[in-house]
């Protein structure tokens, strides 16, 4: 591809042509296979290649392809809404799709802040979120993303984002230990809160289960309960970024399903297309939006393909895999065994932590594993670790700078339909590569 006019997305290096892909495996040009540990960026859930989304996608294409959302519905826009509500309880029952997560997510903030005026709070309109957090790479979603080396060369270009540490327990911002810290990390958001103002905040926003900025880092299990009371306490909404943990990931419907709490907003994207057509979703409380018509009149806000329904239609296929085959228990189960077969790395010199819940795991790469000192972002280490194994045919995400500016991991996220054999393989090939670099 020597003479490709494509701007792709990485100018230093010439990808590879993928030509077709079954399952678990995509195959290259030459015919060389790659078994998909990663999903990709943590996407594709039900497998690649399956005939019954590309039916769905080619039928509702047939015979609708598109219509404005302001102008018009759609069957299968009106039944995907529906089948999510009966999936996410919490209150949540209205859904909002869009093509990406990252319109999902700057949805969900321009939803808070037009929520906040209708309650006759004009004054709130900013956003608390985590550092080590990815929420989008467009401005808007950029701005309260918690990544540093996403962010400086648009810093002077982005919003003002104000965001407290993460439930990063192996790195505690802190220097405390679980669970003597008395999760101090959640009540930061109070104090955070009080230091900027109630009156000016409009929403904290989180990643239910930390994602690809810190290598699935997830939450002590009354975090949420304390998060969710600061909210309520001071008038903040809450808002759940379900994109990559959502959708079954986790080994249950929602990340937010393994805690006690109710959610204002939650975005979803990646598991709810499959990795098939672009789409996204936000859900809601209808009472949130009974008092924007109410007090507004509607919600200031669109995209050329929101509501699209053929996207809507590859949503319902994906579901209709995942509800007949079982797919969100079975990634429960592929997890345990995933989770057995990595705890055999712990003892590597190398390996600081093995963390995940569901098919969402990390591996977190060190210098020093009794001081956890990392390798200098200079030594690429989790970049080296990535085309080790793509050059073995083992797909995988790298992780990187969440311990100050350096910092290594590589995370799985296979499709839910993976088999223990291949499991096996991915983490035997990751022990090769660890003991090779």
């Amino acid at each position: 591809m020597e003479n490709s006019y494509v701007f792709h997305r990485r100018i230093d290096q010439v990808p590879l042509k993928a030509v077709r892909a079954e399952g678990v495996l995509i195959y290259d040009e030459n015919d060389k296979s790659y078994i998909d540990a990663s999903g990709g960026p943590i996407t594709v859930n039900v497998g690649h290649g399956r005939k019954e989304v590309a039916n769905a996608i080619s039928h509702q294409a047939r015979k609708l392809a598109y219509v404005h959302g302001p102008m018009f519905t759609s069957d299968p826009v009106e039944k995907l809404a529906h089948r999510l509500v009966g999936h996410t309880g919490r209150g949540i029952d209205r859904y909002y799709f869009c093509s990406s997560g990252c319109e999902a997510v700057e949805t969900a903030i321009k939803l808070a802040r037009q929520i906040q005026i209708s309650r006759n709070e004009s004054s709130r309109y900013r956003v608390i979120s985590r550092w080590q957090s990815f929420h989008g790479s467009t401005l808007g979603a950029l701005s309260v993303t918690g990544k540093t080396s996403m962010r400086t060369p648009y810093a002077p270009m982005l919003s003002a984002g104000i965001h407290i540490p993460a439930p990063y327990c192996l790195r505690c911002h802190y220097g405390l230990r679980y669970p003597d810290c008395g999760l101090r990390c959640a009540h930061a958001l109070d104090d955070t809160i009080r230091q900027q103002g109630p009156e000016t905040l409009s929403a904290f926003l989180a990643e239910t289960i930390c994602g690809s900025t810190i290598g699935t880092c997830v939450p002590p299990g009354k975090y949420y309960e304390i998060i969710s009371e600061i909210c309520t306490y001071h008038g903040l909404l809450l808002i759940l970024d379900e994109v990559m943990c959502g959708m079954g990931r986790t080994g249950k419907w929602f990340g937010m399903h393994h805690y006690n709490m109710e959610p204002d907003i939650i975005t979803l994207g990646k598991g709810l297309n499959g990795g098939y057509v672009p789409l996204s979703a936000v859900g809601c409380k209808s009472q949130h939006i009974s008092l924007l018509k109410e007090t507004l009149g509607n919600f200031n806000h669109g995209h050329t393909f929101s509501h699209h329904s053929v996207a809507a239609a590859c949503g319902l296929a994906i579901l209709d895999i995942l509800e007949k085959e079982n797919l969100v228990h079975q990634a429960h189960l592929r997890g345990l065994y995933l989770e057995k077969k990595l705890k055999s790395l712990e003892n590597h010199p190398r390996v600081a932590q093995i963390r995940g819940i569901g098919l969402m795991w990390a591996i977190e790469i060190v210098k020093d594993k009794k001081t956890l000192e990392p390798f200098s972002r200079k030594e690429k280490i989790s970049e080296r670790l990535f085309d080790m194994l793509f050059n073995m045919g083992f797909v995988t995400y790298k992780c990187s700078g969440f311990a100050g500016d350096d910092g290594d991991a590589i995370m799985l996220g296979p499709p839910y339909i993976i088999s223990e054999a291949d499991l096996d393989a991915t983490v035997d090939a990751i022990e090769t590569v660890l003991d090779q670099l």
